[in-house]
């Protein structure tokens, strides 16, 4: 907002805390909805909010304020979260040992308990657990779940293949502790 005139700023700033008030559960609830734990999805809420904040500081800020926008930038700061966490773990392991060989094709159609999915997916490594809820919670393309991972497609595809076999083998693995 520093390029703006002061009356500009100013009507920027009142649209944007009128977005607050009615977009900070929505925003609230995406993120909830994707990890599943309260105190981080307040966390990641709070960074989606300082970061649209910085945003609209810039000279040419996104003038589409609106909810879509703010949950936009939720989803990068969860996969952000991800990445971090994904950065943590592979310096005490190598993914090499975790790879599979197995075919790409895993015409796994199974109908998915809501809860015990969401259990198994907090359990999975988080460039897991990331690549999954974009590309099956958020419905985005895998050129589009490339493009907010920051890795080519191929690389995504083979991501995505490693992440859903990890995921059956847990789900199948929590199923078959669930019976015995």
């Amino acid at each position: 907002m520093s390029g703006q005139p002061q009356a500009a700023k100013g009507e920027v700033a009142e649209r944007f805390l009128a977005l607050y008030d009615s977009a900070l559960p929505y925003v609230y609830g995406y993120l909830l909805a994707r990890c599943g734990r309260p105190v981080l999805a307040e966390e990641l809420t709070s960074e989606t909010m300082l970061a649209a904040v910085d945003a609209l500081k810039r000279d040419e800020p996104p003038i589409s304020l609106s909810t879509a926008w703010l949950v936009g930038i939720a989803r990068h700061k969860l996969v952000d979260y991800w990445r971090r966490l994904g950065r943590e773990e592979r310096s005490l392991r190598t993914i090499a040992s975790q790879e599979p060989s197995e075919p790409a094709e895993d015409p796994w159609d199974v109908h998915l308990d809501g809860v015990r999915a969401r259990e198994t997916l907090e359990k999975l490594a988080p460039q897991h657990r990331s690549v999954l809820t974009l590309r099956y919670l958020d419905d985005l393309p895998v050129a589009e779940v490339a493009d907010v991972i920051d890795r080519t497609l191929h690389a995504t595809e083979a991501l995505l293949v490693r992440a859903r076999l990890a995921f059956k083998r847990a789900y199948s693995e929590q199923e078959d502790a669930n019976c015995g």
